[in-house]
């Protein structure tokens, strides 16, 4: 263990919820304890400090604790995620040191759109999309690089700011005879939603997952992961939906497990993929942990879906399993992130 880290005072932050919160939203309080715990492993005094609306009332409980970092679980204010970079703002404000990506990484990786647009601007490749920006024009990216009738082929209707597959399920997979058709329906649903949709090119082929750790010598990448996608027959669409990562009771949720075995084989595109997180590490101006998530294609081409600046933390999740498969406890990795927090500094 660094010796300047022995004995801080560490607040955990997390967005408020209650018994009636969603179990996506719920899943904070596991992350809670996991980290908690960690925290309190490694000799760290620990406080957790739920976080609101009421950022005036949060930054005077901060005051009065005078951490020496916090730990920022803070996935969304209010239930929204459209606010996740508030609280790391007022941090900054603050110049209280606190752990994972800044305000304006959290900010432009939530809001799917920007996050395509950056990774397209970058060169690197992302699946075409239409936005509809909250019932107004629908822009479309890069038209060109849309092959002869592609609007004829299945697109995935995802929401612009929400994630943990929120909304996601198989009716979001439409078909469309037109740019205008498909801009219509993302209209449509944000009328009857009011929840801002965007419009993605589905890759029908692998899913990929792959975290990202901070460290003294930057970032590393670890052990990728594959969502398998078990007895899905060829007319089910292969996403991982909110069933499958939300609904114990569902069918989704016991056929889409998660592998790190590859063959030799894959070698060439697992390499591929490290680069690609580490290059959206580096274009997004990421801290901490991260993970990045990908689809590929029938020609083994790599498609990055999303850029999550902060992945869950809970015992059962994607990247908890990445770093035993790395050889990494969470300990450790508890260590490594609150080491690249000090080290950003104000």
């Amino acid at each position: 263990m660094n010796q300047k880290q022995r004995y801080m005072n560490v607040v955990i932050v997390h967005a408020a919820v209650t018994d009636d919160s969603a179990p996506d939203d719920r899943d904070v309080l596991d992350q809670v304890d996991a980290v908690s715990a960690g925290l309190k492993g490694l000799g760290h005094t620990v406080t957790v400090l739920p976080c609101h609306l009421d950022l005036a009332g949060v930054k005077s409980r901060l005051l009065a604790v005078r951490p020496r970092v916090v730990f920022n679980l803070v996935e969304s204010l209010d239930g929204c995620m459209r606010l996740i970079h508030l609280f790391p703002a007022l941090l900054e404000a603050m110049a209280l040191p606190y752990t994972g990506s800044c305000a304006e990484a959290l900010w432009v990786t939530t809001h799917k759109g920007m996050a395509k647009a950056k990774i397209s601007a970058a060169g690197l490749p992302t699946p075409p999309w239409v936005l509809a920006d909250e019932g107004h024009d629908t822009v479309h990216d890069r038209p060109s690089r849309l092959e002869t009738n592609t609007i004829r082929k299945p697109w995935i209707i995802k929401s612009l700011w929400e994630h943990a597959s929120v909304g996601l399920d198989e009716d979001r997979i439409v078909s469309m005879e037109s740019f205008q058709e498909l801009s219509d329906r993302l209209q449509k649903i944000f009328i009857e939603t009011g929840d801002p949709c965007f419009a993605e090119a589905y890759i029908d082929g692998r899913e990929f997952n792959l975290s990202v750790l901070g460290g003294p010598g930057g970032p590393q990448v670890l052990s990728p992961a594959e969502i398998v996608f078990e007895g899905y027959a060829d007319e089910k669409p292969k996403i991982v939906g909110y069933k499958a990562k939300w609904e114990p009771g569902s069918w989704e949720y016991h056929h889409t497990p998660r592998s790190f075995d590859f063959p030799d084989t894959d070698q060439s595109l697992l390499n591929t993929l490290n680069d690609l997180a580490l290059s959206c590490w580096k274009i997004f101006g990421l801290k901490g942990y991260a993970r990045i998530d990908f689809r590929v294609d029938s020609k083994g081409r790599p498609w990055i879906l999303e850029v999550n600046a902060n992945p869950c933390l809970s015992p059962d999740a994607g990247f908890s399993a990445a770093l035993k498969r790395s050889g990494i406890s969470f300990i450790e990795a508890i260590g490594r992130i609150l080491a690249d927090a000090l080290r950003r500094g104000f």
